[in-house]
């Protein structure tokens, strides 16, 4: 009998296992407070990842094949991989075990420690979801001191045959339409209607309570909108590229307290649980521009975040593990303040998205990014806890995606492997994009003062504590020079102001 194991993010029904039922086989997955416990996460992420388990499951019964499934409240569960594994392998008397790649660093170890140490012949398959290999980039960028996204992207856009010409050209002339996608939204074009169906998971979440299981966040079992299975979130696709993509190239990088959706997918949840193939949300998209539907910005926009970032983060997880997860290259260590779990701050734009963070699981990669990392890192938060925040919070949040994403990207606390410059703003760039600074408590044009906006004195005393790191950086030329010119009254009463931020951070 070969036993196979399946985690709760590899729900791909077009995976090579399923080709054929077969009596000497059986597939088992398991609802674990191993993996609800590791971080404290969104009641919507434990519910989300249980119900598209149970609904592939079912769906495998019903195709015949052999399923072996254990919830959180059976009583033969242990509550581990390891030993729900021993026992699973002594019930059937297995002569062969068989896994699938992991995609998180902590899983792919235990795992292949707990083959290692079997009787029995064992063997890793790969995923069959990704358009790369896990060391794909590294020897992509073999003997480079830099990994520069831009450059993955293209070599994927030639590889794949990605929004290209007959004559090897780039759709549209250019590689990247970054610079066409950074509109504000003044609330025109209309937000389309919430087009993702809903279910009643009152029941699992129930069980899930009565089981132990500690979360945060708004559950909203009794109208769930994330979706179960591939034919959910196809239709999700289709109605994204039809009724959104054609603005989302505009407005990707807007944000509004009135639309916390705006033009975008939500679809991440879906793709890293492998409801949903890589391949067939760029062919979708693809085959919209070259229909005529949408612009080549927002086409191309939208590829660069599937086909360019996520295989390249992916890339970056895979070579810097183990260790990614310790660097502090600031050496930033304050906590969380506590709105951080009941989004109750009187920064507009902050309370904003962590306020959609914690009703939907989800808010877009600006809030994450420009407004909430950013305050972050400004303020000298622990990139290890905002880790371990963002990786529970966040329904699409798996460690190989998220990682990256918030220690390198958000933190720059990898020193700048990942990215080339700190991505932190003042007031003025949150303004900018968004409507959160009006009717803020905090006057966003001032730099001193009780009232006067926290990000605009944090900005200036971020760069000026970390001179000796960061002048240097040809990307930082206009900051330091501005820095410069200031005098030394006005800057030392910012740096006085900023450690008064820093010191009361819970209170702000």
């Amino acid at each position: 009998m070969r036993l196979k194991l399946l985690l709760g993010d590899q729900l791909n029904h077009a995976h090579s296992w399923f080709t054929h039922p077969q009596d000497d086989q059986v597939f088992v997955m398991m609802e674990v407070r191993q993996e609800t416990d590791y971080v404290l996460h969104h009641a919507q992420k434990i519910i989300a990842i249980f119900a598209a388990m149970r609904d592939f499951a079912r769906r495998l019964r019903d195709a015949g094949h052999r399923v072996h499934y254990l919830s959180i409240d059976d009583t033969n569960n242990r509550q581990s991989l390891p030993d729900n594994l021993d026992y699973l392998l002594a019930h059937y008397k297995a002569t062969e075990f068989h896994w699938q790649a992991p995609d998180e660093w902590r899983l792919d170890r235990q795992l292949a420690d707990y083959a290692a140490a079997l009787s029995i012949p064992a063997w890793m398959d790969d995923t069959e979801h990704f358009y790369t290999a896990r060391d794909e980039a590294a020897r992509i960028f073999e003997g480079r001191n830099s990994w520069l996204m831009e450059h993955f992207y293209r070599r994927m856009r030639s590889k794949h045959g990605i929004l290209m010409s007959e004559t090897g050209k780039p759709a549209g002339g250019q590689w990247n339409f970054d610079h066409d996608n950074r509109e504000a939204w003044k609330g025109l074009p209309w937000e389309p209607s919430d087009w993702r169906g809903r279910h009643d998971h009152s029941a699992l979440w129930d069980t899930i309570q009565a089981s132990g299981a500690k979360s945060f966040g708004e559950p909203n079992a009794q109208n769930f909108a994330w979706p179960l299975n591939h034919e959910e979130a196809l239709q999700q696709l289709d109605n994204f590229v039809e009724q959104a993509l054609p603005h989302f190239g505009r407005f990707q990088d807007a944000m509004s307290v009135k639309a916390w959706r705006l033009f975008h997918s939500l679809l991440s949840f879906a793709m890293n649980v492998k409801l949903l193939s890589p391949r067939t949300v760029v062919e979708r998209v693809e085959a919209a521009w070259r229909d005529g539907a949408v612009p080549v910005a927002s086409a191309e926009g939208y590829i660069r975040q599937i086909l360019g970032w996520r295989e390249y983060v992916r890339g970056v997880y895979w070579h810097r593990m183990p260790g990614y997860d310790k660097l502090n290259a600031f050496g930033h260590n304050t906590p969380l303040p506590w709105w951080f779990w009941d989004g109750k701050t009187r920064m507009r734009c902050v309370a904003a998205a962590v306020g959609q963070s914690l009703e939907h699981a989800h808010t877009h990669h600006i809030n994450r990014l420009m407004v909430i990392g950013n305050f972050a890192l400004l303020a000298g938060l622990s990139p290890q806890e905002l880790h371990r925040w963002y990786l529970g919070i966040y329904i699409d949040a798996f460690e190989w995606v998220e990682l990256p994403n918030t220690l390198g990207m958000s933190q720059f606390a990898d020193g700048g492997l990942l990215a080339t410059k700190p991505y932190v703003s003042s007031a003025a760039y949150i303004d900018r994009m968004s409507d959160y600074c009006k009717g803020c408590h905090y006057d966003k044009k001032a730099r001193l003062g009780e009232r006067a906006c926290p990000y605009n004195a944090l900005y200036w005393d971020f760069f000026d504590r970390n001179r000796d790191t960061l002048e240097n950086n040809q990307r930082l030329g206009m900051v330091y020079q501005q820095l410069r010119r200031m005098d030394d009254g006005a800057l030392a009463a910012l740096r006085e102001r900023a450690a008064d931020l820093r010191a009361g951070v819970a209170e702000l």
